[in-house]
């Protein structure tokens, strides 16, 4: 510069700068970071879809409007589409998996973006010392990790460290809760014990868990009284939390456990959800209009809901094979019971009833053994199993819960497609995996699980709403976003609203379905086009792109 005039080598050295500075307010002046252009909408709120286009800012829905004439950093051009809240999954187990793969692949492919855990009586907390070498030694025999924590402040710290692709939430087990003051013994809690029990409970409420699960078909949770349960719940009406129940019984005694898990909410006032709704085995399967009309009933003077999966076979645990007396204990004292030849004859005759009960040993699969020995057990029935070994089908199982030191998973085939039908038409009943956030890849993509655990909110949509008609599209999405989200209270998610949260997912109703099947499980559905977690998208059309974005939600 001579004597205050700009020379052409000195403008022509600016440039760069000024191109720098015009690019940056060029993405300052952007309204939106991204913008959903032309999508059929289903806001969660109106009982109708409309088409709008949706802007976000950060993390947040900043505008909902027929019509966005803003600029944005990306744009989605989602004409034809369905734009729905990101799927909350209300019934799951994913708990150290988001440790081992972050990225939460079968879930967020789905369509998920919130995953609800810690059911069915099962969580990684709270831990005393015993249960936290026994958890520790456990995790690193099955994929090589070794946790570090005792609380649930703790592990939750854990999770957030791992930055995982989908939201997380959870519920307190109760069968941790009780194996943490009695052990895994069929004894009742002293007053002081059950005091104790309770300020567990309520520490893990402060920490953020969201409510109590109970697993009263498993042990420890099967020795528990209705007035344990009543008094635990109390505690968890006082913080305004949920209480999920796996029944006590959801074939021979089905209507009897609904009567239980219904006086317990009566009692406590506690905000009730029956899990997974079924009637299992043929002897009951009339029983499931009985049991939907109890639950609509007591909805008229109780907060009651349930959730269900849409297969018509269970996944569970091969110790459910043993009398609830034989499960007592730790794995080395079942071992011991097994291995004990007058015990055992007792357990064989319960194991020859129960095979009977479902429908005989072809109807129960191996889903899942760690040792490589018995991996080619796994994808094959019991039947099948018995003649590969050799062995009667009894004493197979005893074998392979000896070898496996009693973690087995089975699915077995003992449900009506019909009832399940009627139990997804129920409108208080929400949609739930049950499974797992798994991957194809790695050690968690080496079991044969459930097909759930991938296919769960597509096949709804795309078998049970479009192909066969059962339930609306609008009666399908608000299972899976709007009334999860009521039913647990969260803040501003489930919803697409104005300052909510954006966790949102876009699918093209004609062509969303499930592909995992029983025998070839580790598939992901056709037809998610996008997913965006907390303003972040995570799936660009059917492709994970690695993004982690999820939070840890405390309640």
């Amino acid at each position: 510069m001579k004597g205050g005039k700009i020379t052409r080598r000195d403008f022509i050295k600016t440039l760069p700068v000024l191109s720098t500075g015009f690019l940056v307010s060029c993405k300052l002046y952007n309204q939106f970071d991204i913008l959903i252009k032309s999508g059929i909408v289903y806001d969660g709120e109106k009982n109708q879809i409309s088409v709008c286009d949706i802007g976000i800012k950060g993390d947040v829905i900043k505008a909902v409007e027929k019509q966005i004439n803003s600029s944005a950093d990306i744009v989605i051009d989602a004409k034809g589409l369905v734009v729905s809240p990101g799927f909350i999954d209300i019934h799951t187990h994913t708990d150290i998996e988001l440790l081992i793969n972050p990225t939460a692949d079968s879930k967020i492919m789905q369509g998920v973006t919130t995953e609800v855990s810690g059911n069915c009586g099962f969580s990684p907390f709270p831990l005393n010392d015993q249960q936290y070498r026994d958890y520790r030694d456990e995790m690193n025999r099955k994929y090589g990790v070794s946790p570090a924590w005792h609380s649930l402040n703790q592990f939750l710290e854990q999770i957030e460290i791992s930055k995982p692709s989908i939201n997380y939430l959870t519920l307190t087990g109760h069968g941790r809760l009780r194996s943490y003051i009695l052990g895994n013994e069929n004894i009742q809690p002293s007053p002081e014990q059950l005091r104790n029990m309770k300020e567990l409970l309520q520490q893990t409420l402060e920490e953020g868990s969201f409510g109590l699960s109970t697993g009263l078909e498993y042990s420890p949770g099967c020795f528990a009284t209705i007035d344990e349960l009543i008094e635990l719940c109390k505690v968890v009406k006082r913080y305004d939390g949920l209480y999920a129940t796996h029944m006590r019984n959801e074939d021979d005694t089905l209507l009897e456990a609904i009567d239980e898990a219904l006086e317990i909410s009566r009692k406590s006032g506690v905000n009730l959800e029956i899990s997974h709704l079924k009637a299992c085995n043929v002897n009951n399967w009339g029983k499931i209009d009985t049991a939907i009309a109890k639950i609509e009933e007591a909805s008229k003077t109780l907060p009651v809901h349930a959730d269900r999966y849409p297969y018509n076979a269970w996944g569970t645990s091969l110790t459910t094979f043993l009398p609830k007396w034989a499960r007592t204990g730790s794995s080395d004292d079942i071992i011991k019971r097994l291995k004990d030849r007058k015990t055992f004859k007792e357990i064989t005759s319960y194991m020859y009833k129960r095979a009977n009960r479902i429908g005989g040993w072809d109807k129960i699969m191996i889903s899942r053994c760690n040792s490589a020995k018995n991996k080619v057990y796994e994808g094959k029935t019991l039947a099948q199993c018995s003649e590969i070994s050799g062995l009667e089908p009894t004493e197979f199982v005893k074998k392979i819960l000896i070898e496996e030191k009693t973690d087995v998973s089975i699915i077995g085939f003992a449900m009506s497609e019909e009832n399940l039908k009627k139990v997804l038409k129920c409108p208080l009943v929400m949609i739930g995996s049950d499974g797992n956030a798994i991957s194809p890849k790695g050690i968690l993509g080496k079991s044969n699980p459930h097909p759930r655990y991938y296919g769960t909110f597509p096949r709804v949509l795309g078998k049970y709403c479009r192909d066969e008609g059962i339930i609306s599209l609008l009666e399908s999405l608000s299972k899976m976003t709007a009334m999860p989200a009521k039913k647990l209270g969260l803040n501003k998610r489930g919803f697409i609203k104005k300052g909510y949260y954006a966790d949102i997912t876009i699918f093209d109703f004609k062509k969303i379905i499930d592909k995992a099947t029983y025998v070839k499980p580790h598939q992901f559905p056709e037809g998610i086009a996008y997913v965006i977690v907390n303003g972040k998208i995570t799936v660009k059309n059917g492709r994970h792109l690695g993004t982690r974005a999820g939070k840890v939600l405390r309640k």
